[in-house]
């Protein structure tokens, strides 16, 4: 189960061992131009889907498929014969696994992954805490202490298209995973049910004498 959570890590602040490594520009009182411009783009995504591959601290890697659809609203069906999934419905975030009968809930708005799924997605003010623009790639960092402690996310952008490659959390040890994402797909409408948290199931399991 340990493994699992460390699978899972990147919606929420059980996570571990940065997977990024650069020094980011300070955030400024006024976001720069490049900063609105991503996140103006990355807004008006409001749907897509596609492949991933999700390293944990120790190298460790575990892939599936993913959907989103904002405002609130993301799954993970990762491979394997485990039957894990991840569900975010725009309130909540639960963790399944068919296998071991498990179900783990979280407050959406408590978890790091609410940046990615907000409507309308702000890397200004306080949030912006920094952002490298290499010439190939732009990535911003953003943390909000209010909603989720120390745990901070680092969003990296292609420079030409503006679009999303990869994101990492980290929380308050300095320990992260990443999710790389590939074969990106936008507007794409996901099967109906794809975003349906079973609250009746999660009670069942957490509830059920062992």
């Amino acid at each position: 189960m340990e493994k699992i959570r460390r699978l899972l890590a990147f919606c929420f602040v059980v996570v571990s061992a940065s997977a990024i490594n650069f020094e980011l520009t300070p955030a400024v009182s006024a976001a720069p131009v490049d900063a609105v411009a991503i996140a103006d783009h990355f807004s008006s995504v409001k749907s897509m889907s596609g492949d991933f591959v999700q390293s944990d601290p120790r190298g460790e890697k575990t892939s599936g498929r993913f959907f989103l659809q904002r405002p609130g609203k993301i799954r993970f069906n990762y491979t394997g014969q485990s039957g894990i999934s991840l569900i975010a419905d725009g309130q909540s975030v639960v963790i399944y696994n068919k296998k071991l009968k498990t179900s783990r809930l979280y407050a959406l708005s408590k978890t790091p992954l609410k940046l990615l799924l907000d409507d309308k997605v702000k890397f200004s003010g306080n949030r912006l805490k920094g952002i490298k623009d290499d010439g190939a790639q732009v990535t911003i960092k953003l943390a909000d202490k209010s909603a989720f402690g120390n745990s901070n996310i680092t969003m990296v952008f292609d420079r030409k298209s503006l679009d999303l490659r990869r994101w990492s959390i980290t929380d308050e040890r300095g320990q992260s995973t990443t999710v790389t994402l590939s074969n990106v797909r936008e507007g794409v409408r996901a099967p109906p049910g794809t975003f349906m948290i079973n609250y009746a199931a999660n009670r069942e399991f957490n509830t059920t004498t062992k």
